[in-house]
């Protein structure tokens, strides 16, 4: 599961960027999160410094073209994987089929207009003539190109902690995505093999002898969050229509 979780975000990470230079951006990000862990070994730090250097060395000379190409060829990799994980679920920039919603606003990639102007030329390369066209989202330009210097505002967030509570995931859906996305709730049927599943867990954990104390509350219960906190906090933000369903099973030895 370690694995499928880094995969897919790995996925998500790539897809996302913006130019395809940008994945020195999100690679640098992973050299930053690093440094921030060992900050306090200055020989450990050196090393990763020098992966830096490395790096530029290697790939800050390559073309847009060999970075679309590396970039392609990793999404080609990638494009048979679609594990569903949580958090992109719970913040809408995956889908129930393990596909990834396309942002259709935000800022446009560096060195680029924001769409909605065409201009035509003649023969000899003069522009003769121009014409403006609404788009179905809110596009603007970037502030500033991220740095791809050793230590600098990377700009980019692809490649940073996306468990933060205050990560920046703001994904907008077109209106045909909404209507794919609430015909797809509207096929899924319960799945029996599920519910046989949770039984099956109910027989291991009633085959155990727990030791309960004076006055508890009898059962178990099931965590799967890291604190109550998280919980609450999934609990509390999950959609309405996404709401849970009471299941019975079985639950004797």
């Amino acid at each position: 599961q370690l694995y499928d979780l880094m995969t897919m975000a790995f996925k998500y990470q790539v897809l996302l960027c913006p130019r395809p230079r940008d994945i020195l951006l999100v690679t640098f990000n992973h050299l930053d999160a690093i440094k921030d862990f060992i900050s306090d070994s200055p020989a450990i730090l050196n090393q990763v410094d020098e992966t830096f250097r490395r790096l530029m060395e290697t790939y800050n000379c390559l073309s847009d073209g060999e970075f679309q190409l590396i970039r392609q060829t990793l999404l080609i990799f990638f494009q048979d994987m679609h594990i569903r994980v949580s958090i992109f679920l719970k913040d809408k920039v995956q889908n129930s089929n393990g596909r990834f919603v396309l942002p259709i606003s935000g800022p446009v990639p560096w060195g680029t207009e924001v769409p909605g102007l065409i201009r035509i030329f003649n023969h000899k390369g003069v522009e003769v003539k121009r014409a403006e066209f609404t788009t179905a989202g809110n596009y603007v330009t970037p502030q500033r190109e991220g740095s791809f210097e050793l230590y600098g505002d990377r700009v980019l967030k692809l490649g940073t902690n996306m468990y933060r509570v205050t990560r920046p995931v703001e994904t907008h859906m077109s209106g045909a995505s909404k209507n794919l996305a609430s015909q797809a709730k509207e096929n899924i049927a319960p799945n029996p093999l599920a519910k046989e599943e949770l039984n099956f867990l109910a027989r291991l954990l009633g085959g155990l002898d727990i030791q309960k104390p004076a006055g508890g509350e009898t059962g178990f219960r099931l965590n799967l969050f890291t604190t109550d906190e998280e919980e609450e906090h999934a609990a509390q933000t999950r959609p309405e229509e996404l709401s849970y369903k009471v299941i019975n099973i079985e639950a004797t030895q």
